[in-house]
């Protein structure tokens, strides 16, 4: 049979007290030890029995493992003491914010016109003062938005107009650098027409040889007209 679950509470019988306490110290003493040495963990094990007799542990020195332990308490104290000053911090400010919040919710359900019911006369008129300097306030960033988009408008059409002058500027100097280039051809036409004067006559005597080419073609045809109609009669005579 296997051995039975021990209830885990003070042990009446003095003398099996006693032995159950020699046996578990001696076996915790050396549970210590071993996890020291597997581990390399720093312990210190402190006991006291029921007698007030000591029995302690430690795997390097219990005065140092004593005084570390103290610090890291000391650390977690106000590591905890300022967690705990934060989150009150915290608190506080999630309070003055919520209220925050509901006052804005109230005030901007009156301005809006609704639960006025259990305001009294000073409230209203406060509302009314209220509206109108949201109103007068509204109005001006209205106007400002207006004023300052009028001038960007006049901005850019200073800008288009600085573009259209530009343009206007540059046409003007191709229109004189057309000119004078025409100019230029023209007289380049001139001085090449006074350098060589033959060319002008071989011009000129171009003209008269059409025109005398025109006279030359045209006289066969006028005496053939002639020797037609003087045929013709002599036919008429002859019947």
């Amino acid at each position: 049979m296997g051995r039975g679950k021990i209830v885990i509470k003070r042990i009446d019988n003095t003398t099996s007290r006693q032995v159950t306490f020699s046996k578990r110290r001696s076996g915790l003493l050396k549970k210590a030890k071993e996890l020291s040495i597997l581990c390399d963990a720093e312990i210190g094990l402190i006991i006291f029995s029921s007698t007030g007799k000591l029995y302690d542990f430690a795997s390097s020195n219990m005065k140092s493992v004593i005084e570390r332990y103290n610090k890291m308490k000391e650390d977690e104290s106000h590591e905890m003491s300022s967690a705990a000053a934060e989150l009150k911090f915290w608190q506080r400010e999630t309070a003055s914010l919520r209220q925050q919040l509901q006052y804005l919710q109230e005030s901007h359900r009156r301005l809006m016109g609704e639960e006025l019911s259990g305001l009294t006369i000073k409230d209203l008129q406060n509302l009314g003062e209220q509206l109108e300097t949201s109103l007068k306030t509204a109005r001006m960033r209205k106007e400002q938005l207006l004023l300052d988009e009028i001038k960007e408008l006049k901005r850019r059409g200073n800008l288009i107009h600085q573009d259209n002058t530009e343009l206007y500027k540059q046409v003007n100097i191709m229109q004189q650098k057309n000119s004078e280039l025409h100019r230029k051809v023209n007289r380049q036409d001139v001085n090449q027409m006074e350098q060589h004067p033959y060319m002008a006559r071989n011009v000129k005597n171009s003209h008269h040889m059409h025109g005398a080419i025109n006279l030359q073609l045209s006289l066969p045809e006028q005496q053939t007209n002639e020797k037609a109609t003087k045929a013709l009669k002599l036919g008429l005579q002859l019947h």
